[in-house]
């Protein structure tokens, strides 16, 4: 039996994904095998020793201490693409807000309240004051083509724009998801430089922190409006600032309000509502599920952040999973352990300096093999599944 805890509150069509027969689901457990969470951070907990798993219901794992984990042999799921439609449309909405005023047009038109029959000629008379282009025709830069960008660069195709993408590390199914109309460039100057509009659809890990930076704003064209539904720290708040005030860019719209970018002009601030749907929280919920189901029961590995995908039909009548270091001979090591036993499955993968083996024996691995498996220098966890 496998004990599951969850850490927020989850969808019920992800949670009952979790029969009674092999898990129980409970906030209160103290050493649970798999933790499942949204956006509650586990930076300052200490991870139970039974911790296997842990399944973020979205995309964004900078509420996790993933090296901590890494280093436990804890495997860190996401739920990449889950909730990309979601953003997508939000997105959309923040393209048309950065272009026709309708933030400031509502909230002036609410301050005409009381004047009775005159509201329609203040209307008529005020109305000027929030003219916006439209974006048909306009240049799109969308930074970073993964599930989010390749759908919001290929919106704003159908939507008449002219799409250019940047991606250093653009994937294969990325890549044949993107519409043929959308242009690639090889550097992220070219794109903002051309660009009336950029939005940004990039991880924040420390190389991509503060990326939109003074430099980079200074490549822009004059006038620029910049969307920001990934994370707010992809951008220097007081160059973004300074820019505002400047006129070199016009607008800031950012799903990541904090106090510095609330005091700016020509910020149009959204309480973080990117994933903020039913169906979204539905999705990653179900996503989140699936993936760390297949891990407990069957070892298999799906979009974690810090060890390969690596999956296995089952074979033989035990599993044996190794999280471990990338160093050589490794698998030999193993073998060489196993060497009286029928290995009837192998599978190794690795991610950078980790890695992951699934082996499937013929005969059941007594004990004290395992435990000299898990002694092996670089072997971070053992795990046995029959």
């Amino acid at each position: 039996m496998f004990e599951i805890k969850p850490l927020n509150k989850i969808a019920p069509c992800g949670i009952d994904l979790f029969t009674a027969d092999k898990y129980t689901v409970s906030g209160d457990s103290e050493n649970p095998d798999g933790i499942i969470l949204r956006s509650f951070s586990m930076h300052e907990m200490e991870m139970p020793e039974n911790l296997k798993a842990i399944g973020r219901a979205g995309a964004g794992v900078n509420n996790i201490p993933v090296d901590k984990c890494t280093e436990k042999g804890i495997v860190v799921f996401n739920t990449p693409g889950a909730n990309a439609n979601a953003v997508k449309e939000l997105v959309i909405t923040g393209l048309l807000l950065a272009s026709r005023k309708v933030v400031d047009g509502i909230a002036w038109a609410k301050t005409l309240e009381g004047n009775g029959a005159e509201v329609a000629k203040m209307v008529e008379k005020g109305k000027g004051q929030f003219v916006g282009p439209e974006i048909e025709g306009k240049k799109l830069a969308v930074i970073g083509l993964g599930a989010i960008g390749a759908m919001v660069a290929n919106t704003a195709y159908a939507l008449g724009m002219d799409v250019i993408g940047y991606d250093p590390y653009l994937s294969v199914k990325a890549a044949l998801s993107l519409s043929r109309h959308v242009h690639v460039v090889n550097s992220i100057e070219e794109a903002l430089s051309q660009a009336d509009y950029i939005t940004l659809h990039v991880p924040l890990l420390d190389s991509t922190k503060n990326m939109i930076n003074s430099a980079m704003i200074a490549n822009m064209k004059d006038g620029a409006r910049l969307l920001n539904f990934a994370r707010g720290g992809l951008v220097d708040n007081a160059a973004v600032g300074a820019a505002l005030e400047e006129g070199k860019l016009s607008v800031y719209v950012t799903d990541f309000p904090s106090d510095e970018v609330l005091s700016m002009k020509n910020v149009i601030p959204i309480p973080h509502l990117g994933a903020s749907t039913p169906e979204s929280e539905d999705n990653c919920a179900v996503m989140a599920a699936k993936e760390m189901i297949d891990f407990l029961e069957n070892g298999n590995i799906h979009n974690s952040v810090n060890f390969p995908n690596c999956e296995c039909a089952r074979g033989g009548v035990m599993r044996i999973t190794v999280c471990h270091k990338n160093i050589p001979n490794m698998l030999s090591k193993f073998l060489t352990l196993l060497q009286d036993k029928n290995v009837e499955n192998m599978v190794n993968k690795n991610k950078g300096e980790w890695a992951y083996t699934i082996i499937d024996t013929s005969a059941v691995v007594q004990e004290d093999i395992i435990g000299k498996i898990s002694e092996i220098e670089g072997v971070l966890r053992v795990r046995v599944i029959k």
